[in-house]
């Protein structure tokens, strides 16, 4: 597996916690930024991700910033990005299997640490459904290529 994973300040020290847990679990990762708690913005780190992301090099990604919400719009900009914010274990089985998401989206200062790791876990060992699911991904890339975000 591998994955590419950013955050911005506000998420920068959970960025860090997940890291750590995915070394452990031997995912090879990169780090695209930032690199420290000094303020910064964004959508700088979530296009970098969700580009690494669509262009396939990276089939998974992970954003973290304070709430999810802003790497969230900023990532689902990027045609065939598919993030899922998820702030519960549910969501993040579901956002695989069903949506077939390729970027988690979480919100540090939404989640602690501990629940962040279970989100991560559990999204990190779901895997895409066929049939139904697969038709339905297939209508939100038709929406992508009617608006031109081929």
């Amino acid at each position: 597996m591998k994955l590419a994973i950013g955050s911005d300040h506000a998420g920068y020290e959970l960025k860090e916690t997940v890291k750590e847990y995915l070394g452990e679990q031997g995912v090879d990762f990169k780090d695209f930024g930032t690199y420290s708690a000094d303020s910064c913005d964004y959508p700088d780190f979530g296009q970098i991700v969700a580009e690494a992301v669509a262009s396939g090099e990276y089939p998974l990604g992970i954003l973290i910033c304070g709430t999810g919400i802003g790497m969230s719009m900023v990532a689902n900009k990027v045609p065939g990005v598919r993030a899922a914010l998820c702030g519960d274990t549910f969501s993040a089985h579901s956002s695989r299997e069903h949506n077939h998401a390729n970027l988690l989206v979480l919100g540090a200062r939404v989640v602690g640490a501990g629940l962040a790791l279970d989100i991560v876990k559990t999204w990190l060992t779901a895997s895409p459904l066929g049939d139904r699911h697969a038709r339905r991904v297939e209508k939100i890339a038709a929406v992508e290529r009617k608006y031109g975000r081929e």
